[in-house]
């Protein structure tokens, strides 16, 4: 059996940005080694094409190849810019679940999801006028395993990013652990009550399912009193603290 056979033929589903006649090089082999080349240290396309190169022997042998020479960094760094970042978090999903599958949570546990965004070091472009990208990551810590990505707007923050990775990915029976910005006092506010108007880029969360635990800030009234009321009335499934 081939080595990462398996995750081969889910990086064949992303979509490839070629012509049919221009492909030299199999796009799940061009992938899989960039990322290969990105766990040995490289940070750039030519240290990509580096590592390629000087391992293109051992990776002939492993996976069949047939090339004569690694992909130049240009046709690396062209190959990789075109992919459809949707249909690459989509792959990276699948392949998420499908190692999440191995773990073992016993009956009066939860499942430990940690939700938290981080800023990529040198992902801005001056030429573009681009900010850095920020991306919030859902981390499964029994697993020490990334679940999912999801972009954030520039003109907003983590609070709606986390609403919507938290809809996409549903995570039955886990506890959500977020940062102290999605304290909101409206987080639990009925649909039938009214809000006050967001501001501009400062949406507020979604609703979540009444059986969510929220954490609340010290200076909020009543706090230690809705604290004990939730824990004598929740036997949550989904928890955020």
């Amino acid at each position: 059996m081939k080595p990462f056979a398996a995750f081969l033929d889910l990086l064949g589903k992303i979509e490839d940005p070629r012509r049919a006649e221009g492909k030299l090089y199999r796009l799940p082999h061009v992938v899989l080694f960039a990322i290969l080349a990105s766990i040995a240290g490289a940070n750039s396309y030519r240290s990509v094409h580096t590592f390629i190169d000087v391992h293109l022997p051992r990776l002939r042998k492993l996976f069949g190849l047939k090339w004569r020479s690694a992909p130049a960094y240009t046709t690396i760094r062209w190959i990789l810019q075109q992919l459809d970042p949707a249909c690459v978090e989509r792959v990276f999903r699948e392949h998420a679940a499908a190692l999440s599958k191995h773990e073992k949570v016993g009956r009066r546990e939860h499942r430990h999801i940690a939700l938290d965004g981080k800023t990529l070091c040198n992902s801005f472009d001056h030429f573009e006028d681009r900010k850095a990208a920020h991306v919030l990551s859902a981390f499964a810590s029994g697993l020490a395993l990334t679940l999912a990505h999801i972009d954030c707007d520039e003109k907003s923050n983590e609070i709606p990013a986390v609403q919507k990775l938290i809809a996409e990915l549903g995570l039955p029976g886990s506890l959500l652990t977020v940062d102290a910005m999605h304290c909101q006092k409206n987080l639990r506010r009925g649909r039938s009550r009214r809000r006050p108007p967001d501001r501009s880029g400062q949406g507020q969360p979604a609703d979540p399912p009444p059986d969510h635990r929220l954490a609340v800030r010290h200076h909020q009234a009543a706090r230690e009193d809705r604290h004990d009321r939730q824990e004598q009335a929740l036997a949550p499934r989904n928890s955020i603290l």
